[in-house]
């Protein structure tokens, strides 16, 4: 039923959904970009509805507390705290080491905001974990949502990043100016 509602509500919206979720792969490091609006979140949850994909997703740690914290886990959330020096990359691939099934959703960009280069942390779980990395368009321009094709990283860190950010090259996000270029 919530697949439906959720198919409904994005046809209304006006968006499409193109390639397919690689259900084979039982651990992923997704990313999707670019993230420049609060609206990313709620039409991510409507896709992940209608594609049925068991994406979980990490976000700051306040997005956690109280009032509606125990929503944000209950729809697949996992909060990061970003106030202290941890580490963050060790600690989510010891968490992929433990699972038999994971996959999580990262905003490359990390910010809203307008963002000349990814932020690394992505990459590296997926490189420590030996997990492929799928990456996510979010296109509020011509109103796509693509599942591109996996990425396997190797021992040339630069070479793969340069390969993914040229993937989300002049697709436009919610707020324009803050795409990613």
């Amino acid at each position: 039923m919530w697949s439906r509602l959720s198919g409904l509500i994005l046809k209304l919206l006006g968006f499409t959904i193109k390639g397919e979720y690689p259900r084979h792969i039982k651990k992923l490091v997704v990313i999707a970009a670019p993230h420049t609006s609060y609206w990313d979140f709620p039409i991510g949850l409507l896709i992940r509805s209608v594609t049925k994909a068991h994406v979980k997703y990490v976000g700051k740690a306040s997005l956690f507390k109280p009032p509606l914290g125990w929503l944000m886990k209950k729809w697949g959330g996992v909060p990061v705290d970003r106030t202290k020096s941890n580490n963050f990359v060790d600690s989510v691939i010891k968490v992929f080491s433990e699972k038999d099934e994971l996959a999580i959703l990262f905003a490359p960009e990390g910010t809203r905001k307008k963002v000349e280069r990814f932020k690394t942390g992505f990459y590296y779980i997926a490189k420590g974990a030996n997990v492929p990395i799928l990456p996510i368009v979010f296109d509020f321009g011509k109103k796509e949502f693509i599942w591109k094709d996996l990425i396997y990283t190797t021992d040339d860190p630069k070479t793969d990043l340069e390969e993914i950010e040229n993937i989300y090259k002049n697709v436009k996000g919610f707020h324009l100016e803050n795409s990613f270029s």
